[in-house]
């Protein structure tokens, strides 16, 4: 360890940055916000420095560096573009025994500054003793991506309540038990939520019969995984996945996403495809009831979003009616994620004023869709489970009204490392389905905006999946 790290209080403190810039203007703001009386000394300012001199706390010097300028200063930052003056700054500051920063030259510095993560009064520094700050920056922003801002809110309940707390359990290992609850429990899935006044209120009562047990109630998380790409998670949906006790995910949830769930949670697949049923819906729906009234956090990880075609509406309605808790978050569905990364935007002013979801496979098993209103101009129509009947919804999408060259894609496995795209039209789509091999899980588009994707997914967009995870397998038929 080439850094001891050390938080240090500079509230009220008087600290020196050299040099009028860019760089000594967000030293200075850093400084300022943690509290500090900063002086800037600096010949001349840029116009965004000149607006620091507005605040109480701040002083401008305009004045090129001068030892004096070190007198009763705790901190000192050199930001200027002159060497020779950096090193003067770090010189005389060192014979002061005054800690000393020269931005971007660690030889010239007895402290540095780590990127940092803020949550409230929680702070998360990230060092590279100066040697990667470009990496430690990268590592900063995948520490914000799965630390929830709320943790900001949670550590200031605990502040708020830490000498009360200290003062009802005198035992010190009930104090760790009593916070543990509170930070994996229903106070703090309240404050995610967003209610902190009834966050507290359930403290209160917790402290009022001085409990610091785990609640034995337990709780089903609806998620979207989305379409396939890990990234595309959201940050509430990684938290609760990295939360839960027992998964129960089905067969569109990625090998990633799903590492992305705690090591020892017990997972449950029950994956289904068109015709197969590993696990049907009414046992799905019997396995998080029994799992949450035994005290579990339920992970019910569905591919896309849970509310498109992902029966999380039914499931929902079964965890009302027994009184059971429960959260549901959305995932980017298959189509958004599918058009995206396959260069067809769903609507566009050119071609389409309006986008339709529907699923090609009906709860009775047939293709028994309203073709007439589906088969309208000026739309994109977007098919899920639909591969099976793609004779019939090309045939019966004609017959009411869409030309026969009507742009048609099948999208498989959207955003994964083996998407695959097909494109022909509504007469040719099933003889270039077969051609290509084209198997589910895949998507049907319909639409003019399916002229766009050779431009949008090639010459004109960054392509995240081929930077991400090497060549797509893109396959185009007229």
């Amino acid at each position: 360890m080439d850094y001891f790290p050390l938080f240090m209080d500079i509230k009220n403190k008087s600290c020196l940055v050299v040099g009028g810039g860019e760089i000594a203007f967000r030293k200075a703001n850093a400084l300022l916000r943690a509290g500090a009386c900063v002086s800037i000394a600096a010949p001349e300012f840029s116009d965004e420095v000149l607006e620091l001199k507005h605040q109480e706390k701040c002083e401008l010097i305009r004045e090129c560096f001068n030892p004096s300028h070190l007198l009763n200063k705790v901190l000192v930052i050199a930001a200027t573009n002159d060497r020779s003056v950096n090193k003067q700054v770090y010189q005389s500051a060192k014979d002061a025994s005054i800690p000393v920063n020269v931005v971007d030259n660690p030889d010239l510095c007895t402290f540095i500054f780590p990127a940092i993560v803020e949550r409230g009064p929680m702070t998360i520094a990230v060092c590279s003793n100066g040697n990667a700050p470009v990496l430690g920056r990268l590592l900063r922003a995948k520490i914000e991506s799965i630390i929830p801002f709320q943790y900001g809110k949670l550590a200031e309940l605990a502040q708020k309540y830490r000498a009360k707390v200290k003062s009802v359990f005198s035992n010190t290992n009930q104090r760790r038990d009593f916070w543990e609850s509170v930070f994996e429990g229903k106070i703090a899935h309240t404050i995610f939520e967003g209610k902190f006044e009834r966050a507290e209120a359930l403290l209160q009562q917790k402290l009022a019969a001085r409990s610091f047990a785990q609640e034995t109630r337990g709780e089903v998380y609806l998620v979207g995984a989305g379409p396939g790409d890990p990234e595309l998670l959201t940050f509430k949906a990684l938290r609760l996945m990295q939360q839960a006790d027992v998964v129960i995910y089905d067969r569109l949830v990625t090998p990633e996403i799903l590492d992305l769930t705690r090591r020892d949670a017990q997972k449950i697949y029950v994956g289904k495809k068109s015709k197969f049923h590993c696990v049907p819906q009414s046992d799905i729906n019997k396995l998080l009831l029994e799992y949450a009234e035994k005290g579990h956090r339920v992970l019910r990880l569905k591919g896309g979003d849970p509310f498109i075609f992902g029966r999380g509406g039914e499931e929902a309605e079964e965890l009302v009616k027994r009184n059971i808790p429960f959260q549901v978050v959305p995932g980017i569905t298959s189509a958004a994620g599918a058009s995206t990364y396959c260069g067809i935007p769903l609507t566009h002013r050119d071609y389409a004023h309006s986008v339709t979801f529907v699923t090609g496979h009906l709860k009775n098993d047939t293709c028994d869709l309203n073709w007439k209103a589906l088969a309208q101009p000026g739309q994109t129509l977007v098919i899920y489970m639909g591969l099976s009947g793609l004779k019939t919804i090309a045939r019966e999408l004609t017959s009411h009204g869409l030309p026969g060259e009507t742009p048609v894609a099948l999208i498989q496995n959207a955003t994964r490392t083996n998407q695959k795209i097909a494109i022909g039209n509504l007469e040719t789509i099933e003889r270039v389905s077969r051609q290509k091999n084209i198997i589910s899980p895949a998507l049907i588009v319909v639409g003019e905006v399916i002229n766009l994707h050779e431009t949008l997914s090639q010459e004109n967009r960054s392509q995240p999946l081929a930077e991400a995870h090497g060549n797509l397998a893109l396959e185009r038929t007229a």
